[in-house]
């Protein structure tokens, strides 16, 4: 016997989709055409009859062709109904459920930013939804990304201009992020400002591009931000950038300056051979983990007798800036834990500085500010509030702590 095997070496495979199906979704997609058809059947029932109301003849005339809307559950068919006049007059039903022109639910949208924004490419965004929602996930192009990016650029305009008069932050926190971008510039630092409120939630209050991170670049920062309305902060935490430092002396001479401990201690390491790095980060450790300053004094003591023979330019870089690096002390204990660092800061813009290293030269500087607005406004919602509120209200009043016990009067 003779068997004939078919050859289908010569047919094209349409690529499977990666649409992930189930009874309970397809259930959902069923009812979501059912709500939109009788929203849309509500909706045109009450402009017909406002406009009879109005004396106009009017009457229903069918829908218009069909089409489809990528929502959160996939593709949805919507029909959108007709209305004619029989007095001669255009009537054109404009639908507030359904826009003449949506082809995407306004949740798409924000999918589709926050996948790019946690590090997929352009490309990369409508394959990795096209799970959830299909073949519509395909109309999430590249295009329709540049055009949330140039809305993004806007809405950082006008953010960076918002009046902050009605808000009181009791801490700062400054540092600059060094970005790449495209151009003839290939980095920027980005100057970014964070403050506490006096509810314990933490804002963004500043992003802008500067000059490295010269005087100069973070005094057009704080006066633009006192001129918004910024009152002086009762204490900022920063690197060890002598620009910053030296416009808040300028712009806000009252605030107490805490270094990060982060920054100072990656510095020190810096001059430390590797073999002996993690036995000096205990060392540091035990310097801003202390119960109080003069238990912290004695450690930083310690660190400088047992590392300056050998190492002088590491004791040299923490000792420099002794009264600067233990000025939490004099602020409420509860509150030690954020106002060493510039973390928050720091952990916020990571994901940019991973995407640009997928897409090198991935932005322009606009965009690149517009970018780090979204990544920080998304962190925002996550950022914890500090504990103890009812000490940040202390502080205004002007109670004074040692080693983080306020001095309340008897």
């Amino acid at each position: 016997m003779t068997m004939l095997t078919p050859d289908f070496s010569s047919r094209s495979e349409a690529p499977a989709s990666r649409e992930v199906s189930d009874p309970i979704t397809d259930l959902l997609r069923s009812h979501a055409r059912q709500l939109i058809a009788a929203a849309l059947e509500a909706e045109v029932q009450v402009v017909l009859d406002q406009l009879r109301v109005d004396g106009r003849d009017v009457v229903r005339n069918g829908y218009l062709p069909s089409r489809y809307v990528t929502t959160a559950v996939g593709d949805v068919e919507v029909e959108v109904p007709r209305i004619r006049s029989r007095d001669g007059e255009v009537v054109n039903f404009a639908s507030s459920t359904v826009p003449r022109y949506l082809r995407r639910s306004e949740s798409i949208s924000a999918w589709a930013a926050f996948a790019y924004l946690k590090g997929i490419s352009e490309a990369d965004v409508s394959s990795v939804l096209e799970v959830v929602l299909g073949e519509g996930a395909k109309k999430l192009t590249p295009a329709v990304l540049s055009e949330l990016k140039k809305s993004w650029t806007r809405e950082f305009n006008e953010w960076n201009t918002r009046d902050l008069s009605k808000m009181r932050f009791t801490y700062l926190f400054a540092d600059g992020i060094y970005q790449e971008i495209r151009g003839d510039n290939p980095k920027i630092c980005v100057l970014v400002l964070m403050g506490v409120d006096t509810h314990g939630r933490k804002h963004l209050i500043s992003i802008e591009d500067g000059v490295r991170e010269s005087t100069q670049s973070w005094r057009e920062v704080l006066l633009g931000a006192k001129a918004r309305g910024l009152k002086a902060p009762k204490l900022a935490t920063g690197d060890g950038a002598l620009g910053f430092w030296a416009a808040l002396d300028e712009v806000f001479p009252s605030t107490t300056h805490q270094r990060c401990w982060m920054h100072k201690t990656s510095n020190i390491l810096n001059y430390l051979p590797k073999a002996t790095r993690a036995k000096a980060k205990d060392d540091l450790h035990q310097i801003w983990m202390a119960e109080s300053r003069e238990a912290a004094e004695k450690a930083m003591t310690l660190f400088e007798e047992k590392y300056s023979a050998k190492y002088p330019r590491a004791v040299i870089c923490l000792t420099k800036d002794r009264d600067a690096l233990l000025a939490f002390y004099d602020f409420p204990a509860e509150h030690w834990l954020h106002v060493r660092t510039t973390n928050a800061i720091e952990s916020t813009f990571a994901t940019l500085r991973h995407r640009t290293k997928r897409v090198k030269g991935a932005f322009s500087k606009d965009s690149a500010l517009a970018m780090m607005l979204q990544l920080g406004l998304e962190a925002q919602k996550r950022w914890h509030r500090i504990t103890a509120v009812e000490r940040l209200g202390e502080l205004i009043e002007g109670v004074r702590f040692v080693d983080g016990v306020a001095q309340l009067a008897a």
